[in-house]
């Protein structure tokens, strides 16, 4: 392709809303533009990576298997409906005004198990993989980071279809084994984390991510550990027991409204200290007691509650249902019998300092076996912290920012039941459809390689999602009609021998040619200039290393090769 036919508009500055490294290269090197908040058009030289991108995916897919559909964008809401979705995604799904009551899809998992139903019929027909490459809408209320969120994406959205656990069992395999191929293949550095399933349901799901402080995840990692940090957890031991079996006592504490209020003013040991907090689920209130500083960890309390339509109660909720403001809150002596679910690390602890249930006072030496018969259940509720032991080898674990690239679910029956999709056995019997989901962002491929191959002067292309595989600059070429002739020639023989050659002959400085190709960054730039050509040669650079060979002109392909 000649760069002066070639729709390339390169930026000099980083755009202003552009805050991460992929969105500012993406926007300067001419991969993308932005049309709206979270909405991109593509331009010629990003929908060359895109394309790549989609082959390698179609490739793994294919063979593992995968049949390959597409479905459509506009789905009717009452199949969303039967499956309770419409509630759980909430303004994430796009609604349309129509007649017929029609959503923009966000992901297709009801659709795959509305064409279930109508099609599998028997065992015999699994299992079953279909997936398609195709544009996904969700309405993001702050669409941020270029396009890790956007409100329209490309998404190959795999689904499996069996008749036993043990069959979904293999098709998660599969496509676990398919995405680190894919991953690998893009040239892309990742780990794999436990992750929750959030709306989606299911019994178990793992999200492939990217190291980055670009990243809107935070995961715990230690060798031979992972996790979102939504499910982590830790080896940080129980509060535990002291040799002491003191009555409660009701203290003054008219101006410690925190856990370091307590420990400053009164010299309570910190694991001494436990909090009470309240939150409204499903309009019933519940309070969760914790250790101390521990920060509750809500995506845990949403798995154990089995909702996600909950939120903190406010001053007067906390008024009604325990007597007191926030900071005088505890588990004894509660104005109402409300539902009490307590952190696993206070199990059967004692010598405990909470709140009175009266605004200004506190309770200490609670003992949870003695004072709290009423507590039963015991959870893992908290937030682990950075430094905290790994449960796999005491190894302390990093909390760290990732970019999630994607995530697979094993979703058991949850679609299949709600949407009627069932199948009969070898012996006539009826059972729903065992369903499992997988889903990879296709431009956040694209993000991540830039984010983890770029330096200060651009993109650093390697195979195979290169645009191009080489960049042939033809230096001052209106001024030297021989670097013109040996351009043209080169262009032509690099060409015919399968490469994909992006032609540089447009009538510009030799800066700007040279800033423009480290910025666009193909691995290989074939430099044309008139001094080096009078003896027969022409310089090579290496974008990733930056090596500069002169090299005879007759030996550019066995050089390239």
């Amino acid at each position: 392709m000649r760069q002066s036919d070639f729709f390339l508009p390169t930026l000099k500055e980083n755009a202003a809303e552009a805050q991460i490294p992929s969105h500012q290269l993406m926007l300067r090197s001419g991969l993308a533009r932005q049309l709206a908040a979270g909405v991109f058009s593509f331009l010629p030289m990003g929908y060359k990576v895109i394309k790549k991108i989609i082959e390698i995916l179609r490739e793994e897919m294919d063979a593992i298997g995968g049949q390959e559909f597409l479905l459509p964008a506009l789905n009717p809401i009452e199949i969303w409906e039967q499956t309770g979705r419409v509630e759980a995604m909430g303004d994430v799904l796009f609604h349309i005004k129509n007649r017929e009551g029609l959503v923009l899809a966000p992901t297709h998992e009801e659709i795959i198990a509305f064409h279930a139903k109508q099609h599998i019929k028997s065992y015999r027909d699994m299992p079953q993989i279909w997936y398609q490459i195709q544009t996904k809408f969700r309405n993001e209320a702050r669409p941020k980071s270029g396009v890790l969120r956007g409100r329209q994406f490309t998404m190959k959205d795999a689904y499996s279809l069996d008749t036993t656990w043990e069959g979904l069992d293999a098709a998660y395999e599969k496509h676990y084994q398919a995405y680190c191929k894919t991953f690998e293949r893009c040239g892309i550095s990742f780990f794999v984390v436990g992750a929750s399933s959030g709306a989606m349901g299911g019994r178990q799901s793992q999200e492939f991510m990217v190291e980055s402080d670009s990243g809107e995840d935070t995961c715990a990692i230690a060798s031979g550990y992972s996790a979102n940090i939504e499910v982590a957890t830790s080896a940080v031991l129980p509060v535990g027991r002291i040799d002491s079996n003191d009555p409660i006592e009701k203290f003054a504490t008219p101006n410690a409204k925190t856990i370091d209020d307590l420990i400053e003013q009164f010299g309570i040991p910190e694991e001494r200290c436990a909090k009470s907090v309240v939150y409204i689920a499903d309009d019933k209130p519940i309070l969760i007691f914790m250790r101390g500083n521990d920060e509750l960890n809500e995506s845990k309390l949403q798995g154990i509650l089995g909702t996600g339509n909950l939120r903190p109660a406010v001053a007067e909720e906390l008024i009604e249902f325990t007597g007191a403001d926030h900071g005088s809150i505890g588990p004894i002596n509660l104005k109402s019998d409300i539902r009490i679910i307590s952190d696993l690390l206070l199990k059967d602890a004692n010598g405990l300092v909470s709140g009175a249930n009266e605004d200004g006072f506190h309770l200490k030496n609670i003992d949870f076996t003695r004072d709290c018969p009423h507590i039963k259940e015991f959870y893992d509720l908290r937030t682990v912290r950075n430094g905290e032991p790994s449960i796999v080898n005491g190894e302390p674990l990093r909390i760290v920012k990732a970019i999630e690239l994607g995530h697979i679910f094993k979703l058991g029956t949850k679609y299949s039941e709600a949407l009627d999709a069932k199948f009969l056995d070898s012996e006539g019997k009826e059972h729903p459809i065992i369903m499992g989901s997988y889903g990879i962002g296709v431009e956040r491929i694209m993000a991540c390689y830039i984010e983890q191959n770029h330096d200060d002067k651009g993109i650093i292309w390697k195979k195979p999602l290169t645009p191009f595989d080489v960049h042939l600059l033809a230096i001052n070429p209106a001024k030297f009609p021989e670097v013109a002739q040996a351009c043209e020639t080169l262009y032509n023989e690099l060409s015919d021998a399968g490469y994909e050659v992006l032609y540089d002959d447009r009538d510009e400085t030799a800066g700007v040619k040279f800033n423009d190709a480290d910025l666009i960054g193909l691995p290989t730039q074939v430099i044309v200039g008139a001094k080096n050509l009078k003896d027969g040669n022409i310089e090579v650079k290496y974008r990733e290393s930056g090596e500069r060979k002169v090299i005879p002109l007759s030996s550019l392909k066995d050089e390239l090769n």
